[in-house]
């Protein structure tokens, strides 16, 4: 069991580019971290960073106490599991999970007893004697993560390992593998591009792009106290709306003022905003579960919008429209569902208590943190 530490690390390239920029990581004993961020931005090169498979170029390393730096893959005790399981064709279901073992020395008694302890844990047992061919994508994920737990490593590595299961078995081996590292109580630091795998499975997640780790956070803080546009938009589904306009003070209130209507923010919101009004320019972000369906216009916060489209999932309705303060679509989740045309026009609010102001040119917040405690 280990703490691991990354200090100003970096990778850069024989042609100058810098894949990973200077971050900063640091993971307690046990926990569940997760890198995620679009493809590009410089996650699975840190995860190799981690297990020595690619140098590091600049920063320090720590594994516990250890710098690791210098310190060859196979002495960190580390264990890896691949997007693309890397099994053993020839070889069954047991002498996969137990390779590393032998590679180690290990007997053929000791190491086929601790492959049963780990077959017993992720229900390999009738399993065993079968090749790779005979099994599911499930199936060998399981045993991709079994080779991985006989060596007893400190920190489990995981590179999309699900990324080629559909959506179904998806689920159920996120749940899988969120239990296993409850009864490992090992460190695991899991990458991936799915948003929803991160704040399902990650007691923190690193959210990174074009090489920086933009916010290393909890779930529920990455959700409502986003640190700028950028994780704001990466974290929910359907993305954040972002509308443009100035945020003025008109005597003790103050309103979002776009080109053609001035919305009266709430109190609450106007108490956690940490700049002086002064007419900047921001965005305002709100969620499409913090729009809601109206029957009229029951207030200056409701506006009529036209159905682009519309998607019925069962006990959502999602509504697609245009606001003249966006410049790209927008979206509402509607929970009840309501039966909506399309090209009819809709009359909806939006709950400004939970909408997000952002810094027009920087895309910082200008907001000082809400208390998230049962709320997520």
């Amino acid at each position: 069991m280990a703490k691991l530490q990354l200090k100003k690390v970096a990778k850069v390239y024989e042609d100058g580019y810098k894949a990973v920029k200077n971050i900063d990581l640091d993971i307690e004993d046990k926990e569940f971290i997760v890198l995620v961020g679009p493809s590009g931005c410089g996650k699975s090169t840190t995860l190799r960073m981690i297990a020595g498979l690619e140098g590091i170029s600049e920063g320090e390393m720590y594994i516990g106490d250890t710098l690791v730096n210098n310190i060859p893959p196979k002495e960190r005790d580390i264990a890896m599991v691949f997007q693309s399981y890397a099994l053993y064709p020839h070889m069954t279901v047991r002498d996969n999970v137990a390779f590393a073992m032998r590679m180690a020395g290990v007997n053929k008694t000791d190491r086929y007893k601790r492959v049963d302890e780990v077959a017993a844990i992720l229900q390999l047992t009738d399993l065993l004697d079968k090749k790779p061919a005979a099994l599911s994508g499930g199936q060998r994920q399981r045993v991709a993560l079994g080779r991985a737990m006989v060596r007893n490593p400190k920190v489990f590595l995981l590179d999309e390992p699900l990324s080629n299961l559909d959506a179904k078995l998806r689920v159920t081996m996120r749940s899988e593998i969120v239990s296993l590292h409850r009864k490992l109580e090992t460190t695991f630091v899991y990458v991936t591009h799915d948003q929803t795998e991160a704040m399902t499975m990650g007691t923190r997640i690193a959210v990174m792009s074009v090489g920086n780790v933009e916010q290393f956070d909890t779930p529920a803080n990455l959700y409502y106290n986003p640190v700028n546009v950028f994780v704001a938009e990466f974290i929910g589904s359907p993305q954040m709306n972002m509308l443009h306009g100035k945020l003025v003070k008109e005597g003790e209130e103050v309103y979002f003022k776009t080109t053609d209507k001035n919305i009266l923010l709430p109190q609450e919101l106007v108490d956690r905003i940490k700049i002086d009004i002064n007419g900047q320019e921001i965005l305002l972000g709100i969620r499409p579960e913090n729009i809601h369906y109206q029957t009229d216009l029951t207030d200056s916060n409701t506006v009529t919008v036209r159905a682009k489209n519309v998607e019925q999932v069962g006990s959502d309705t999602f509504l697609y429209f245009d606001l003249g303060s966006s410049k790209r679509e927008c979206a509402a989740r509607f929970n009840p569902p309501r039966m909506i045309s399309f090209d009819s026009e809709v009359n909806i609010s939006i709950d400004l208590t939970k909408a997000l102001l952002f810094d027009k040119s920087t895309e910082l917040t200008i907001l000082e943190p809400r208390k998230v405690e049962g709320e997520f």
